[in-house]
């Protein structure tokens, strides 16, 4: 085997390096956002579809402190760097940045992506920072949900002990 060594950590990006990797693409950047907390079939198909959109896929990662707003003291279930290190490894991932707001509106207007990508639970009218890539020239797409995959569904049924 030739070449480097591969190594998951050297996609995770902060907002600057974020920004200055962002300037030296050629081609599309497709941004696309989630918790990603236990990786299922339906976030690789979501990832794999963005990734088709451009040249180079920077996925927004909700920081533990989001994550706890938005899903609960329960949650995450892995901490941001775990879930930030396995993103990182997938092929189809370029760039992984984490982001501690609640939405990932600041980083969509820090980065501007060309295309912003989201799983079928979302509508295109719900779909926060599409308004700002339209308004910049860019694209909204939003990829059919894979059906009986979602995270809450898995952590459920774990506590329940049917898996």
């Amino acid at each position: 085997m030739t070449g480097t060594p591969f190594d998951p950590a050297r996609k995770i990006m902060s907002w600057p390096e974020a920004a200055r990797w962002r300037e030296s693409l050629e081609g599309a950047l497709v941004f696309t956002n989630g918790v990603f907390d236990l990786l299922h079939p339906g976030h690789i198909e979501v990832l794999a579809a963005a990734r088709r959109e451009g040249a180079a896929l920077l996925v927004g990662l909700n920081s533990d402190d989001s994550v706890r707003r938005l899903k609960g003291p329960t949650r995450p279930v892995r901490g941001e760097a775990d879930r930030a290190f396995v993103l990182a490894a997938l092929e189809a991932v370029d760039a992984v940045v984490l982001f501690e707001h609640d939405t990932p509106l600041e980083l969509i207007r820090h980065l501007r992506p060309a295309v912003v990508v989201k799983g079928g639970d979302y509508r295109r009218e719900t779909l926060v920072g599409a308004d700002e890539v339209a308004a910049w020239g860019g694209r909204v797409i939003v990829v059919p949900l894979r059906e009986g995959h979602s995270t809450t569904g898995t952590i459920d049924a774990l506590r329940r002990g049917a898996v």
